[in-house]
């Protein structure tokens, strides 16, 4: 299966999943967990989502791996890996706010960011209908409209970022917002990472950064923004992982690292 196909299975079972968490939202959220800290929730819906994403990638692709949010990683025979986060901005969804996600993407390689390639992506905001995709060498689409990043003017950038659960990172987190505030025109904090590849990838927003992210956090919206022109990088190793993750077109990419000292 071509990565095309793999974008073609991802965009059907990412409305699927959608489908759901959206139903779910619309009876009520129970929330079953928590997890790093006691902001970070899951509800009965993430658990409900990645089972039904997992059960119909089981169905089409039984030899491939598997790495997701709720269920961890299982390795598979066939070289491909499904990195899955069943619904990206739990805490929005929780609240009722139609910002969140479910994004799906087919990396070629172990369930290891450092060293897989992805191959498909799909974002899927299910509250607004709108679905991102991206083919590795085949450029990055919102439906049929195919995305650029934007170019940034004299004015500055509007970025995005995240704050992690834990308070003991918030000083870290505000002090390199301090820094990198003298480049934007305004700062954003929507809560969904997924979502802030996506609308880099659109030119809604020109950039983003966060410290703290997941594989499932990156694996797809990191492909959108570099086939829509973008840069994506990170630490450690350079590429976007726990430690720091940029993304955004070239000149304002190469800003951001600066301000931020990766």
């Amino acid at each position: 299966m071509d990565a095309a196909a793999l974008a073609d299975l991802a965009l059907d079972i990412a409305r699927e999943a959608g489908d759901l968490a959206r139903r779910r939202r619309e009876e009520g959220v129970a929330i079953a967990a928590t997890k790093s800290a006691l902001a970070d929730i899951v509800t009965e819906a993430d658990r409900e989502v990645e089972l039904l994403i997992r059960a119909r990638l089981d169905e089409s692709r039984p030899d491939d791996g598997f790495l997701g949010e709720e269920s961890g990683a299982e390795r598979g025979a066939s070289g491909i890996t499904w990195v899955v986060d069943p619904i990206d901005g739990t805490v929005n969804y929780a609240y009722g706010m139609p910002h969140y996600a479910v994004s799906i993407a087919a990396v070629e390689g172990e369930p290891d960011p450092a060293t897989w390639s992805a191959l498909a992506g799909v974002v899927h905001n299910p509250a607004t209908g709108e679905v991102f995709s991206a083919v590795r060498g085949g450029g990055a689409f919102l439906g049929d409209r195919r995305l650029a990043v934007s170019e940034v003017g004299e004015a500055g950038g509007l970025v995005a970022t995240g704050f992690g659960y834990d308070p003991a990172t918030h000083a870290g987190d505000l002090a390199r917002v301090a820094t990198v505030m003298p480049l934007l025109r305004d700062l954003r904090r929507a809560g969904a990472a997924s979502l802030d590849f996506a609308y880099v990838a659109s030119g809604r927003l020109d950039g983003y950064f966060e410290r703290g992210l997941h594989p499932w956090d990156h694996a797809a919206g990191a492909l959108l923004v570099e086939e829509a022109g973008g840069v994506v990088t990170g630490a450690p190793g350079g590429r976007p992982g726990r430690a720091m993750t940029v993304a955004a077109g070239a000149t304002l990419h190469a800003r951001l690292v600066e301000a931020i000292g990766l």
